[in-house]
C-alpha cells in the first residue's frame, strides 16, 4: 500500500523556522518527481515547491523562493521543506505529493499531475 505521510507542522512565530518532512512507503519513490502543496482556509490548494527524482533541480513558487528550499532522501524515501523566515501568510496544510509521469518542469505546479498524496501536516504563522 502506497503511502506518504508528513510530519513537522506545528505553531511558529513569524520569522522563525521549520522543518516539513514527507516519508513514503509501498514503493520506492527514487525516480519519483516529489512536491510540496499548501491549502488555506477558503483557498485553492496552491504549488509550493518540487524536485527532481535526483535532487538535481528544484522549482519553487516566487512566494517562497529565498526562503523555503526543498530536498530528498532517495535512501529513506523521504522528502523535506525547510522553511526559514515564515511569514503569518504562509499558514495552510501542507502536503507532499509524488508523480511518476514525465513531465516538463513547468507542470510541477500542476496538482493534478501527482497520483499520490499525504494527508497534510498543519503549519500556522503566528504574527
Amino acid at each position: 500500500q502506497v503511502q506518504l505521510v508528513e510530519s513537522g507542522g506545528g505553531l511558529v512565530q513569524a520569522g522563525g523556522s521549520l522543518r516539513l518532512s514527507c516519508a513514503a512507503s509501498g514503493r520506492t519513490f527514487s525516480s519519483y518527481v516529489r512536491g510540496w502543496f499548501r491549502q488555506a482556509p477558503g483557498k485553492e490548494r496552491e504549488f509550493v515547491a518540487a524536485i527532481s527524482s535526483s535532487g538535481g533541480i528544484t522549482y519553487y513558487a516566487d512566494s517562497v523562493k529565498g526562503r523555503f528550499t526543498i530536498s530528498r532522501d532517495n535512501a529513506k524515501n523521504t522528502v523535506f521543506l525547510q522553511m526559514n523566515s515564515v511569514k503569518p501568510e504562509d499558514t495552510a496544510v501542507y502536503y507532499c505529493a509524488a508523480s511518476d509521469r514525465n513531465l516538463r518542469i513547468g507542470a510541477w505546479a500542476a496538482p493534478n499531475e501527482y497520483p499520490y498524496w499525504g494527508q497534510g501536516t498543519q503549519v500556522t504563522v503566528s504574527s
